[in-house]
C-alpha cells in the first residue's frame, strides 16, 4: 500500500525560444527554464554508496543551481518525486533544502507545507495525484507554472521567484532537475 498508484494521465507544456516569446506580446505570464540538468547513478542498488540518499539528485541539482546561478535557499516551491513516502524526505535533503537527517523532522514540523520554509508538492505529489508514467515530470512542471502564473487557487504559494522539479526514473539511477522562473525577473 506504500507506492503511488500507477494511473493514466497526461500533461503538456509549450516550449519556445526566448526570441519567439518576446516577439509575441499576446503571450502573458511567461515562465522560463533557468536551470536544467540530468544525472545518473549506478542501476544496481547494492553497488551504491548509500541507500539513504540519491547521488543522482545531488549531482543534477548542483548542476541546475549552477546553471541558474542560484542556491537551494532561493527556491520557494518544489515538486519532488515522492512515489514512496521516503522519496520526499530524501529529495528535500538531497536538493539542499534541509541537512541530511533533518528532512523527516522538518516535514513533521510543517516546514514543507504551503507558504512555509519551502512549499513542497503543493499539487499533493505522486501519492495524491498518482504516477502516470511519461506524464509525471511534465505534470510537476505544470504545477510550478500554474504557481508562477498565480493560477493555483487554494494551493497558491506567495512570493515565488524560483520553482524546482525533481523527477526520478527507476530506483534513482537517473534524475532530472529543472529550475523555473518568471521571464519578468532579471535572470
Amino acid at each position: 500500500f506504500d507506492p503511488a498508484t500507477n494511473c493514466d494521465g497526461s500533461a503538456a507544456v509549450v516550449i519556445a525560444s526566448k526570441e519567439f516569446v518576446e516577439s509575441h506580446s499576446e503571450i502573458e505570464k511567461k515562465v522560463k527554464v533557468v536551470g536544467s540538468a540530468q544525472s545518473s547513478d549506478k542501476i544496481s542498488l547494492h553497488h551504491r554508496e548509500t541507500l539513504s540518499s540519491l547521488l543522482a539528485t545531488q549531482m543534477a541539482s548542483k548542476k541546475a543551481y549552477e546553471m541558474a546561478q542560484i542556491s537551494s535557499k532561493d527556491i520557494s516551491i518544489a515538486e519532488v518525486h515522492d512515489s514512496y513516502p521516503i522519496g520526499e524526505i530524501l529529495a528535500i535533503e538531497d536538493l539542499g533544502f534541509f541537512q541530511k537527517g533533518d528532512g523527516g523532522k522538518a516535514t513533521i514540523e510543517g516546514k514543507t507545507q504551503l507558504n512555509s520554509d519551502i512549499s513542497v508538492n503543493t499539487s499533493g505529489g505522486l501519492k495524491a495525484r498518482g504516477d502516470p508514467f511519461g506524464a509525471t515530470g511534465i505534470a510537476q512542471i505544470v504545477e510550478i507554472i500554474q504557481q508562477m502564473r498565480r493560477e493555483a487557487d487554494k494551493r497558491q504559494v506567495d512570493d515565488i521567484k524560483y520553482g524546482l522539479t525533481q523527477n526520478v526514473m527507476g530506483t534513482g539511477a537517473s534524475v532530472l532537475v529543472h529550475i523555473l522562473s518568471n521571464m519578468e525577473d532579471d535572470k
